[in-house]
């Protein structure tokens, strides 16, 4: 048992999913992923490099996936839009490989030390064109450590550049927790339980591998091929296939935690360091007679709809708690398709509600349904 910062988890998170290879540039508040790596990686046998921006770091990861290594970045707002280019060349590119964003609020520089969750859409939508996604978060530095292990996992079985969404305060934040002792060198571990391999012809070969390997970000079939009739429609054809992979395995990538939820009439879905205080929340709504339960998002993208959709028939209004001006809630009123009113509780001004504010906030929206109203989007 050990004092752990929520940066220090995912720096051995993923040296126990064998990363050997990092390249970053320091950013608040993600520089400790930086630091730590720097510290440890090239006793272990790995490469660290500081690069000279974010754009060039994710494109030496991308480089060295390739190279037969396993890496990843880390970053914050500005860095991770510089990034959004490589993000989607990524994806293209068919590349395994992790990026993590801890946010702060934004837009452009805003406020470097303060927390947010203001990048939601933008993990999912950031780059152009359409792309497989894989977006997951935490809510302690525990859970920091295992969704970094599962994201190198995910990566290597999909192939895709996969996002860890932290924040300022999950990042910065000690808890004790127990890590496993890692070997003196890097070693790649294996991912298990890989899913149908989602491009139909072979799994991620680097050119270290005795194959024949094209890397491309223009549209290609699956050889890799740029030249040819019928390419454009073969490269939708991998896109689309990636993409359904991925959605026909929401039920299975959708990880999240339910709390009081078996009698709940009423519902709190929160996600990251916010599901903490509405965890808080639902304790002092159940003290007051309300029955009130959490739904806490671990998996945002691919967003679990059927979870949602099966909360959605049962309870009779459910409230979103998230650090931006209404993002998530978007994806959450989708899912539960009219089902039950859906209500957001969101701010961008670099502060954590407080329990009573989530309480209070659910509270008023339970009024106004009971007194027939609808609920309301509360900023």
């Amino acid at each position: 048992m050990r004092l752990v910062q929520g940066n220090e988890a995912v720096v051995w998170g993923a040296l126990a999913s064998g990363c050997n290879f990092y390249a970053g540039y320091p950013i608040t508040p993600a520089t400790e992923i930086m630091e730590y790596m720097a510290r440890l990686l090239p006793g272990r046998g790995g490469v660290f490099i500081q690069m000279e921006d974010e754009l060039a770091a994710l494109g030496a990861v991308i480089g060295a996936a390739w190279g037969g290594m396993r890496g990843m970045t880390a970053t914050s707002g500005p860095g991770f839009s510089l990034m959004q280019e490589h993000i989607g060349y990524a994806a293209m590119s068919q590349t395994p490989c992790v990026v993590v964003d801890s946010q702060r609020v934004g837009p452009s520089t805003g406020q470097p030390t303060m927390p947010a969750q203001g990048d939601v859409m933008q993990a999912r939508w950031g780059s152009h064109g359409d792309r497989p996604a894989l977006v997951v978060t935490a809510s302690s530095v525990k859970e920091v450590y295992d969704t970094t292990r599962l994201s190198f996992e995910w990566a290597y079985a999909y192939r895709v550049p996969v996002i860890i969404l932290l924040d300022a305060v999950l990042s910065h934040m000690r808890e004790n927790i127990e890590l496993p002792v890692l070997p003196a060198s890097a070693e790649l571990a294996s991912p298990s339980g890989d899913p149908e391999l989602p491009f139909g012809s072979h799994p991620f070969m680097p050119f270290s591998a005795a194959t024949r390997t094209i890397v491309s970000g223009l549209a290609h079939d699956e050889s890799g091929a740029t030249r040819g009739s019928g390419i454009g429609t073969a490269n939708e054809q991998i896109l689309k296939g990636a993409i359904r992979q991925i959605e026909n395995d929401a039920p299975r990538l959708a990880r999240c935690r339910a709390d009081r939820l078996e009698d709940a009439e009423w519902a709190i879905v929160s996600y990251g360091i916010t599901a903490r205080t509405a965890r808080s929340a639902v304790d002092l709504l159940r003290a007051d007679g309300v029955r009130v339960g959490l739904l806490e998002l671990h998996t945002l993208w691919p967003f679990p709809e059927q979870i949602v959709q099966a909360l959605a028939q049962r309870v009779r209004g459910m409230l979103m708690a998230e650090l931006n001006l209404g993002q998530l809630v978007l994806s959450l009123r989708a899912a539960a398709q009219g089902m039950c009113p859906v209500s957001g509780l969101g701010r961008a001004d670099g502060e954590l509600f407080t329990p009573e504010a989530i309480a209070a906030a659910m509270s008023a929206e339970i009024r106004q349904i009971e007194v027939g109203g609808r609920m309301s989007h509360h900023v």
